[in-house]
């Protein structure tokens, strides 16, 4: 037993000069390349043909040096930008902004609820003219929120053009400090007793306007919630851990961070008493929810609180620290993986340093079973698998194309949206409104008037078949088919609409409440054709359903 005791010692030394020599080995490389870095934009400053900009120069080699770890370690060169990421908050009006391509210039797209934006009277159209002295007609995004944008309680004036009257209008507005999305657009009773939340981001203090809006829900009669994450890309770990509290009781680790260093090693846990632990509680995910959304519908899930309903999330099992730089810059820097309850870290991406393809996905194949607290298996990697997996319906090219902004020369829909909102100012009642069949077929004749144009799937695929077939050598022999099959697929503008007619209505009426009612009243009516929302609602009306999703065991 001594001479094992003795042998282990003696491998624990040797090894002791190995590790403190390639430590050393490692520190002289850095101070090298260091000073081989300064010394090289030194001589580059003093020699080069033409005046260097430092911070574009050396901006752009911390950037490329960036590049070779992974997108979440980002340089600030101010402070003020990480802390507008980090808060999801700006100094400005509260208003969408776009390029439209007919008028080459920005226009208001939609203003927000409860802004500056809104109590000026900016509405959906407004052409910016100028802002202050600056003159903004022709150019481009950027510029203009660059502009609109600054210090909360510095005022400024803004003119406009509005197209439905043609008059230019001016007017004074003081920024404020604002989210980019309202925290919460909107929460309501759904019917059958089920509340539904929508929660878009985890700033600072979301958890507890969740609690807030849990509260009051429970006020209004509600026996099952359904928690809405999709599309939220997270943010805080301390305020997921917080929103868990609210349905798990306390002293659980929700998240736990490990890192090289042991200051990044960190366990977020439930630190109060529990609102509800019993409700019945589908979370829905989609594959933009990530980090601090996975964290929540993870721990969720592994903790069997929740039905998780959607589909795959992103999986980001990566944790950010800032840290200060000089001159009032700041980094944002990976430094450790979080793990969920069952033990496992949902990282999707492993990322590498070196020349080439630096990431990889991890396939399902590599990943490992961990099990929830009743026993049900989950997998690591590749983010988080719903309970239920239920698709989104897809979104067919022509909408697409007739949606997003710089896309359609003529802005056709934008267009008839602004006309349709000057006609009609009082649209009623969100839960009530759609365009009607008449209002479509004058939409569908400006487009066709307009000469609307898209590319069709089909076509591309058809014109990347047709290269493959002239290369291989087939194209010859199948022309007359392929021919025949491509006069088939002619665009017929008319029928496409007509085809899809449904869900473009869907899209215009949706903008035109936006308008209306913002962001709170888009999330409304989405909730009137969500095939997701109608699964969850089925779920929680289903109660051996639920259970049996969430126990295995269940009624054996």
């Amino acid at each position: 037993m001594k001479r094992i005791v003795l042998w282990m010692v003696f491998l624990l030394l040797a090894g002791m000069p190995i590790k403190a020599q390639n430590e050393q080995d490692h520190n002289f490389e850095v101070a090298k390349n260091l000073e081989i870095f300064n010394a090289l934009y030194r001589q580059l400053d003093m020699l080069y043909v033409d005046t260097l900009d430092a911070d574009k120069m050396v901006g752009t080699g911390i950037k490329a040096m960036l590049q070779r770890l992974d997108p979440y370690t980002v340089y600030y060169p101010k402070a003020s930008d990480l802390k507008s990421f980090l808060t999801g908050k700006y100094g400005g009006i509260g208003a969408l902004i776009r390029y439209h391509l007919k008028q080459k210039t920005t226009v208001i797209d939609e203003p927000m609820g409860d802004t500056p934006a809104q109590e000026a009277g900016l509405r959906k159209g407004d052409i910016i003219l100028s802002i202050d002295d600056t003159v903004m007609v022709g150019k481009g995004v950027e510029y203009v929120r660059e502009h609109l944008r600054g210090e909360p309680g510095t005022t400024f004036a803004l003119k406009i053009r509005r197209p439905s009257t043609n008059k230019v209008m001016q007017m004074k507005i003081t920024r404020r400090s604002l989210s980019a999305t309202p925290t919460i657009p909107y929460y309501g009773m759904q019917g059958d007793g089920i509340g539904y939340i929508c929660l878009t981001q985890f700033t600072e203090g979301c958890a507890q306007e969740v609690r807030r809006a849990f509260l009051d829900l429970k006020k209004q009669g509600m026996q099952s919630l359904v928690l809405d994450l999709r599309n939220n890309g997270g943010g805080s770990e301390l305020e997921a851990a917080q929103l868990v509290n609210i349905f798990v009781p306390r002293g659980i680790t929700v998240a736990s961070n490990r890192g090289k260093l042991r200051r990044a090693n960190h366990d977020y846990q439930t630190t109060v008493e529990p609102i509800d632990t019993v409700m019945p509680l589908v979370v829905l995910v989609n594959e933009e929810s990530a980090s601090a959304s996975e964290i929540t519908s993870g721990a969720l899930q592994d903790l069997d609180r929740a039905v998780i309903l959607g589909t795959r999330t992103y999986g980001k099992g990566l944790v950010q620290l800032p840290v200060d730089l000089p001159h009032n810059a700041q980094m944002k820097v990976t430094t450790s993986r979080y793990y969920i309850p069952s033990g496992r870290c949902i990282q999707a991406i492993n990322y590498k340093q070196g020349e080439g393809v630096y990431q990889e996905h991890i396939p399902d194949s590599l990943t490992k079973v961990f099990y929830t607290a009743h026993g049900r298996p989950v997998r690591d990697g590749g983010g988080i698998t719903p309970d239920l997996v239920v698709k989104s319906d897809s979104l067919p090219n022509i909408a697409y194309y007739l949606g997003v902004s710089g896309r359609d020369s003529t802005e056709t829909m934008f267009e008839y949206e602004v006309d349709y909102l000057a006609k009609h100012p009082n649209i009623g009642l969100v839960s009530s409104f759609e365009i009607t069949d008449a209002d479509y077929e004058d939409f569908k004749q400006r487009a066709i008037a307009n000469g609307f144009t898209y590319d069709p799937e089909s076509n591309r695929a058809m014109k990347a078949l047709k290269k493959i077939m002239e290369f291989e050598g087939y194209y010859e022999e199948a022309k007359p088919e392929f021919e025949a099959l491509e006069k088939k697929l002619q665009h017929d503008l008319a029928h496409d609409l007509d085809l899809h007619k449904e869900t473009i209505k869907r899209l215009i009426s949706s903008d035109i409440v936006a308008a209306n009612y913002y962001q709170r009243g888009t999330v409304e009516y989405s909730l009137k054709h969500d095939k997701q929302m109608d699964a969850a609602r089925d779920l929680l009306r289903d109660e051996a359903k639920y259970k049996q999703l969430l126990d295995p065991n269940y009624n054996k």
